[in-house]
C-alpha cells in the first residue's frame, strides 16, 4: 500500500471517528453536570426518610459517582471501547487491589451497617473500647468521640462494630456509687439517715429512683456504707453531681461528728 493509499485511509478512519469521539465527551460532560443535581435529588429524598445525616450524605456521594461512572462507560463505548474487557481486567486486578485495602473496605461496610443499625448518632454519650464521650461525627471510615477530658479520638468503625457499645443517652438516669467507713462506735441508722438526707439536697440528684445508704461490709475496725444515687446525665454533669455528693458527705460527717477511720480513706468513687 503507498503512502496516499495509507492517508486517505487513515483520514477517512478520523473522520469516522471523530463523530463518535464528540458523541462520547458530550456524553461524559453530560454525566458529569449532571452528577451534583442527582446527587442533590437523592438526598431530599433520602432526608425525607432517614433521620441520619451522615448516611444521607453516603447516599450523595453512591448517587453521583453511580451517575459519573455510567456516564464514563456509556462515553467509552462511542469509541468502540471495549468495557468488557476492561471490566475483566479490573475484576483481575481487583483481587490484587483488595487484599491491599481490606481495611478500608471493611471500615466502610462498617460504618455503613452502623448507620444503619444506629446503635447511637451524633451528640450521643457513648461508652466504646473504654473511651467514654460524645459522639462528634460517623462517616464511612471511622467513628469520632470528644472525650470529657476534652480529648478527640478517632475509632475506625471496624473496631467500633466489633466492640460492645453502652449508649449511655438512651437511658439517661446514671447511678452513682460513694462508699463511707464508719467506725463500729457509731450509730449505723443514724449515720445513714444523715448522710441519705445530704446526698438528697444536692442538686441534680433525682428523687426517683430514690437515693439510698446501706451497710455492705464488716472490716477490721469500721463499717462500710455505700450509698447510691441516681442523676440525669442529659441535664447534669455526672462528675460534678459526683464531686458536689462527696462534698456533701464530708461535711455531714464533720459536722455531726460521725467518727471515721484514720489516716482517712473515706471514699472510693466507682460507678455501678
Amino acid at each position: 500500500m503507498d503512502f496516499n493509499q495509507w492517508f486517505q485511509d487513515f483520514l477517512q478512519r478520523s473522520l469516522d471517528f471523530i463523530p463518535h469521539l464528540i458523541f462520547g465527551l458530550i456524553i461524559f460532560g453530560l454525566s458529569l453536570y449532571l452528577a451534583v443535581p442527582a446527587a442533590r435529588w437523592a438526598g431530599r429524598v433520602a432526608k425525607k426518610r432517614l433521620e441520619d445525616a451522615s448516611l444521607v450524605d453516603v447516599i450523595m456521594k453512591i448517587t453521583r459517582w453511580a451517575v459519573i461512572i455510567t456516564g464514563t462507560i456509556v462515553a467509552l463505548e462511542q469509541v468502540n471501547f471495549n468495557v468488557t474487557g476492561f471490566v475483566a481486567g479490573l475484576g483481575i486486578a481487583g483481587l490484587t487491589i483488595g487484599f491491599a485495602l481490606q481495611d478500608i473496605t471493611r471500615n466502610f461496610i462498617a460504618g455503613l451497617i452502623l448507620m444503619t443499625r444506629k446503635p447511637f448518632k451524633a451528640g450521643d454519650t457513648v461508652l466504646i473500647s473504654g473511651y467514654t464521650g460524645k459522639v462528634v461525627n460517623i462517616n464511612t471510615r471511622d467513628t469520632i468521640l470528644r472525650t470529657f477530658d476534652g480529648e478527640v479520638v478517632i475509632m475506625p468503625n471496624m473496631n467500633v462494630f466489633s466492640t460492645a457499645i453502652t449508649n449511655q443517652s438512651d437511658l439517661p438516669d446514671s447511678r452513682r456509687t460513694v462508699r463511707i467507713r464508719v467506725e463500729y462506735n457509731e450509730d449505723i441508722t443514724i449515720a445513714s439517715q444523715k448522710i441519705l438526707q445530704a446526698i438528697k439536697e444536692v442538686e441534680g440528684v433525682l428523687a426517683d429512683p430514690a437515693a439510698s445508704v446501706m451497710a455492705e461490709e464488716l472490716g477490721n475496725n469500721e463499717i462500710t456504707l455505700v450509698a447510691r444515687f441516681w442523676l440525669n446525665q442529659t441535664t447534669h454533669n455526672p462528675l460534678e453531681v459526683h464531686s458536689n455528693v462527696v462534698r456533701a458527705i464530708k461535711e455531714t460527717v464533720e459536722r455531726e461528728h460521725i467518727n471515721i477511720p484514720h489516716p482517712v480513706q473515706m471514699v472510693r468513687l466507682t460507678d455501678g
